[in-house]
């Protein structure tokens, strides 16, 4: 019975961030969201992959405790929004609810980005783990895959 609780109350929660939850643009009208990024419960943007047409936006929402971020990889962004860098609050330090931001997407390109927290950029601008410095380090002495993930931003309807 605790097991099924708990997915109704994801499924619930799911419902609320996709209905109730929304960042507005400058004019003050709330975006109209494409597509949404999840943090899960773990330390990863899900889905890592997704394409949009121009004048969508992507909302990213935070189901994690822990406090994660959205940073450009302005190396490869061709999408706009470099300088990107927004704290994507945890359940924990935002009174039990998840953490949003939204991105409006104008013009077709890629848009690169990670988590600072977990992610770090390599000589070559790829994302790499923390390692020792920081992030989460398993048994195994693994740091882990990056959080990292990417937006692809086809020419609009």
């Amino acid at each position: 019975m605790s097991a099924l609780r708990t997915r109704w109350s994801v499924v619930g929660l799911l419902a609320v961030c996709i209905l109730g939850f929304g960042i507005s643009n400058e004019s003050g009208a709330t975006p109209r969201v494409a597509r949404q990024v999840i943090v899960p419960g773990e330390d990863r943007f899900t889905p890592f992959a997704i394409t949009i047409r121009s004048g969508q936006s992507v909302q990213w929402v935070n189901l994690d405790t822990d406090d994660h971020t959205v940073v450009s990889n302005d190396f490869f962004n061709t999408a706009g929004h470099n300088g990107t860098d927004v704290l994507l609050k945890g359940t924990d330090s935002n009174g039990g609810q998840p953490g949003t931001f939204t991105l409006h997407f104008s013009h077709p390109g890629t848009f690169v980005y990670f988590c600072r927290f977990h992610a770090h950029l390599d000589d070559d601008h790829q994302p790499a783990a923390p390692g020792p410095e920081g992030g989460i380090q398993d048994a195994n002495n693994n740091f882990g895959t990056p959080m990292n993930g990417i937006i692809t931003v086809l020419p609009g309807d």
